[in-house]
C-alpha cells in the first residue's frame, strides 16, 4: 500500500489501464506499465526522504541528472510526491553551469542515476559553496506489480517544477511552475491536441525544457498516453522506428502493428501517431530521407502520414516554410502543427487540428484558458481586436504579445525585480499580464476552418523578439522572420539568420547570415541575394549587408543567439558608410 498526496497527476495515473504502457524505452523495448507507476514512485519518494535524514521536504528544491527514460518519470513524479520543487538538470550542461543552478536554486538534494553519477560527483565539487546531500537512484527494469493507492489530503503543498531559462542576455533564470500551473498547461494542452491513451508519441527531445517536459511527458501522463523515449536525437534511428511497423516481416506480410496500432508481440512495434519535435528535426530528417533504401522510404512516409501519425507539431523556433511544404510532401499530405510557448507560459497560441487552421507562418488562436493580447511597443497602448490595421498608413499594427491565465508561471525564483518588471497590473483587478518579449500582428484569414471552439477570430503571425527579432532602420521596422522565410524558399539556401546590424547612418541595418547548399550554386554573392529578393521583399527589408558561413551555431532546441552572432559575424560592420 503507497499513500501519496493528492496532485492531480498522480491521480490521473492511478485512473489509467493499469495493463496499458506507460512508458517504452526504444534502444531495449523494456515497457512499464501505469499500473507499476505509482508503486516506483512511491518508493523513490521513500529514498529522497531518507537521503535528507527524514526531514519535510515541502517546498524544498531537488535537483536530479537522470537520462530520458522511465526511471526520469519516476524521478519527477516522486519529487512532486514528496511535495517538493523539481529542478531537471541537463547532463550536457558543464559542471559550472550546474552549479550555478544548484546554488542559484538553494537545491538541498542532488538526485542522479546510476549513469550519471560521474557528472554529480564532479558538479558535488569542492567549487560548490552549500553542498547539497546526493542520492543515487536505482535503476527500474520492469515488471513490477499494480500497488494499491490511499491519498493523503494534506494537500499538494509547495509540489512543482522549476525550469531554467537559457540565460542570453543574464545569468539564468529559475522559472517556477507550481503543480497547479502544471495541470492548467496540461489540461489546455489536452483540450486543444486531444491526447488520448490511444497515443503512442515518440520522444526525442531535450528534458529539460517546457517543449519536452511538459508537452511531451507531463500531459501524455495525465492522458494515459504512451512515451517512447529515444535519445539523443538521430535521424536514421528515428527513422528506422518510425518505419519499423510498417517494414515486411520475413514471410511478406506487413508487420502486425501496422495494421492496428498495436501488438503485444515483443517483435513488432506500436506506431507512432504523436512527434512533437523543433524544425531541425524536421530538417535534419528530411536531409536524411534521401539516403534511406527505397523500402525503408516508402514505410518511414507511410508511418508519418495523416492516415497513421495523428498529429505532427513544430515548435520552440520558427518553422521555414520550405522545411514545412517538403514535410507535407514527403508524407503524403500532413501538414505540420505551428505553435507558439516559452517557459514561463507553458504553450500559449496553437494551430487547430483540423489541416485548414494549420495557416502558413502562423502560430494560431490563444490556447483553452489562455488570454492574449498586442500592446504597441512604442505608445504601451493595446491594439484592440478589430483595429489591426492603421487607417492612416494601411500597414499592420505590430505588438507585443502579452498573457495572462491559470498556465503563466508564479515567479523568478529569488529574485522578485525581475518577476515585476514582466508583468503588467490589470487596471480591472484582475489577473495581471506577463510580457513575453516577442512581437505578432493578428490577421483574420477566411480559409481557416475554426473547427474548435477555442479556435475564433484572427490568428497570430510572429514577428520576432521585441530585442533581437525586430529591426529598426530608417525609421521602418523590419520582421527579421518574415526575411528569413523568404531567404529559406530561395533553391541556394540552406540555413539563414538574418539580424540587426548597428549601424550610425540607419540607426540598424538589416543584415544576414547564410549556409549556401552547395548542391545548388558553388558561389552566392550580396548582389546574387538582393536580385533574389527583389520582387519578394520591399527595398527596406532586404538585408544591406550579407555573410556567408558553414554554419549557424544553435542551442538544443534549435534557436540561435542573435546577439552573440552579430558580434561575431559582422564586428567589422559597425560603421556609418553603409549601402
Amino acid at each position: 500500500m503507497t499513500t501519496l498526496p493528492r496532485l492531480p497527476i498522480l491521480e490521473a495515473v492511478s485512473r489509467h489501464d493499469p495493463a496499458s504502457t506507460a512508458v517504452v524505452h526504444a534502444a531495449s523495448g523494456r515497457r512499464f506499465t501505469y499500473g507499476e507507476l505509482l508503486g516506483d514512485v512511491g518508493r523513490a519518494r521513500d529514498l529522497l526522504r531518507e537521503a535528507r535524514g527524514g526531514a519535510d521536504l515541502d517546498g524544498e528544491r531537488i535537483a536530479f541528472l537522470v537520462e530520458n527514460s522511465y526511471d526520469y518519470v519516476v524521478t519527477l513524479l516522486a519529487v512532486m510526491a514528496v511535495r517538493s520543487i523539481a529542478v531537471p538538470l541537463s547532463p550536457a550542461f558543464p559542471a559550472p553551469e550546474l552549479q550555478y543552478i544548484l546554488s542559484q536554486s538553494e537545491a538541498s538534494l542532488l538526485v542522479s542515476s546510476a549513469k550519471f553519477d560521474l557528472k554529480a560527483q564532479q558538479v558535488l565539487g569542492k567549487d560548490l559553496e552549500a553542498r547539497p546531500a546526493h542520492l543515487e537512484l536505482p535503476k527500474h527494469m520492469g515488471g513490477g506489480k499494480r500497488e494499491e493507492v490511499t491519498w493523503d489530503d494534506a494537500g499538494p503543498g509547495e509540489a512543482g517544477m522549476m525550469l531554467y531559462t537559457s540565460g542570453t542576455t543574464n545569468r539564468p533564470k529559475g522559472v517556477l511552475l507550481p503543480q497547479d500551473v502544471l495541470t492548467a498547461q496540461s489540461r489546455s494542452l489536452i483540450e486543444a491536441w486531444e491526447y488520448s491513451p490511444s497515443d503512442h508519441l515518440l520522444h526525442v527531445l531535450p528534458i529539460h525544457h517546457i517543449h519536452g517536459t511538459v508537452n511531451a511527458v507531463l500531459t501524455p501522463l495525465l492522458a494515459g498516453s504512451s512515451i517512447e523515449f529515444l535519445f539523443p536525437f538521430n535521424a536514421d534511428a528515428v527513422w528506422r522506428r518510425l518505419a519499423s511497423p510498417f517494414l515486411p516481416t520475413t514471410n511478406g506480410h506487413t508487420s502486425p502493428s501496422a495494421a492496428n496500432g498495436h501488438t503485444s508481440s515483443s517483435a513488432a512495434k506500436d506506431k507512432i501517431t504523436f512527434f512533437t519535435v523543433v524544425p531541425t528535426v524536421y530538417s535534419r530528417l528530411l536531409s536524411s530521407y534521401k539516403l534511406l533504401s527505397p523500402e525503408l522510404q516508402a514505410a518511414a512516409s507511410t508511418a508519418v502520414s495523416p492516415e497513421h501519425m495523428r498529429l505532427s507539431i513544430s515548435g520552440s523556433a520558427a518553422l521555414p516554410t520550405p522545411v514545412k511544404a517538403a514535410w507535407r510532401d514527403l508524407s503524403r499530405g500532413s501538414v505540420l502543427l505551428e505553435r507558439y510557448g516559452m517557459t514561463e507560459v507553458g504553450m500559449a497560441l496553437s494551430c487547430g487540428l483540423d489541416q485548414a487552421d494549420r495557416v502558413d507562418a502562423s502560430v494560431g488562436w490563444p490556447l483553452p484558458s489562455v488570454q492574449a493580447r498586442l500592446v504597441d511597443v512604442d505608445t504601451n497602448e493595446v491594439i484592440p481586436e478589430g483595429q489591426d490595421v492603421d487607417p492612416t498608413t494601411g500597414r499592420e499594427r505590430s505588438g507585443e504579445i502579452q498573457l495572462r491565465g491559470p498556465t503563466i508561471f508564479k515567479e523568478y525564483w529569488r529574485n522578485p525585480t525581475a518577476t515585476a518588471s514582466e508583468f503588467v497590473p490589470d487596471p480591472d483587478g484582475g489577473r495581471p499580464w506577463f510580457k513575453t518579449g516577442d512581437v505578432a500582428v493578428r490577421r483574420p484569414v477566411p480559409a481557416a476552418a475554426h473547427a474548435q471552439p477555442w479556435t475564433k477570430g484572427p490568428l497570430y503571425f510572429i514577428q520576432g523578439r521585441k530585442s533581437a527579432d525586430i529591426i529598426k532602420t530608417g525609421g521602418e521596422k523590419v520582421s527579421a522572420l518574415e526575411v528569413e522565410r523568404e531567404l529559406l524558399s530561395l533553391p541556394e539556401v540552406a540555413e539563414a539568420a538574418v539580424v540587426a546590424v548597428p549601424s550610425g547612418k540607419w540607426g540598424q541595418k538589416v543584415g544576414c547570415v547564410i549556409v549556401v547548399d552547395t548542391d545548388v550554386v558553388e558561389r552566392w554573392s550580396p548582389m546574387d541575394m538582393r536580385r533574389a529578393l527583389k520582387g519578394r521583399l520591399a527595398n527596406y527589408k532586404i538585408p544591406q549587408v550579407m555573410k556567408v558561413v558553414d554554419e549557424i551555431p544553435r542551442n538544443a532546441m534549435g534557436k540561435i543567439n542573435k546577439k552573440l552572432l552579430v558580434q561575431s559575424v559582422f564586428k567589422d560592420e559597425h560603421s556609418g558608410d553603409e549601402m
